[in-house]
């Protein structure tokens, strides 16, 4: 039980670096300006120590430095395993909130829990139309990271609902909106091993008209408790629901 333990610990005090460049095909690899500043000005890390980079395809690289420099810090690829990919993808489609940083918010936690996609949708009640997806991009990876995921979720570019509703989608599709309908909720309704797509609406939902073209495009509609959730809040029981089902 000790040994497991410590390999526990260890697992959870690594630290992990991100780069999509680096593959199982190349025996070393440069970091960037940027990130070769950061691994040698401000963790201090010289020639000879070990670091552990994903692509975010699923790869763990172990690499030890070559060479310590703050401008191309290089180093070669000792080992790499892969883990195994998920056995469902949860993709969820959510509005931008009007604050920007509860949408942040949104997108770290998701990646801590483990979502595969994330489609911004524009809608009819939609406050904010308007997103930098370079910052989204950061949070992500940023995230990735943190949780020691190595599978970094897609980030989609922002589409109108009605333009994302004609894409060709697999699995099972729900909208959670709050109208008073016949909705059942979510976790009656989760299949584990199911690819999933659940809509999340903005600040002042969907539209009836939008609710009515999802159902026509067969989403299931749903119900994510009994209290009125914030967009961002929402998500996150939706993301957290599917996750824990399929556990």
């Amino acid at each position: 039980m000790l040994e497991l333990s410590q390999k526990h610990e260890l697992s959870f005090n690594m630290q992990l670096f991100y780069n999509p460049n680096i593959n199982d095909q190349v025996k070393s690899f440069v970091f960037d300006k940027e990130e070769s500043k950061h691994i040698i000005k401000v963790l201090r890390k010289k020639e000879g120590d070990i670091l552990q980079v994903s692509n975010g395809l699923g790869f763990l690289f172990n690499t030890q430095i070559t060479l310590a420099s703050d401008s191309k810090c290089t180093v070669s690829i000792l080992s790499f395993t892969k883990q195994e990919a998920p056995k469902f993808q949860l993709h969820l489609a959510v509005a931008p909130t009007k604050m920007n940083e509860r949408y942040e918010w949104f997108l770290e936690k998701a990646t801590e829990i483990g979502i595969q996609e994330i489609t911004p949708i524009i809608c009819d009640h939609s406050e904010r139309k308007v997103i930098k997806t370079e910052r989204f991009q950061k949070i992500v990876e940023s995230a990735m990271k943190q949780s020691l995921h190595y599978y970094l979720p897609k980030l989609n570019e922002p589409i109108h609902l009605k333009d994302f509703l004609k894409n060709e989608i697999e699995g099972m599709k729900f909208i959670a909106h709050c109208e008073e309908t016949n909705k059942k909720t979510l976790k009656s309704l989760i299949i584990p091993g199911q690819d999933t797509t659940i809509l999340i609406g903005p600040e002042g939902d969907f539209s009836v008209k939008e609710i009515e073209m999802a159902l026509n495009n067969n989403y299931i509609p749903i119900s994510l408790g009994e209290t009125r959730l914030r967009t961002e809040t929402a998500a996150i029981v939706a993301c957290h629901s599917v996750v824990f089902a399929n556990e």
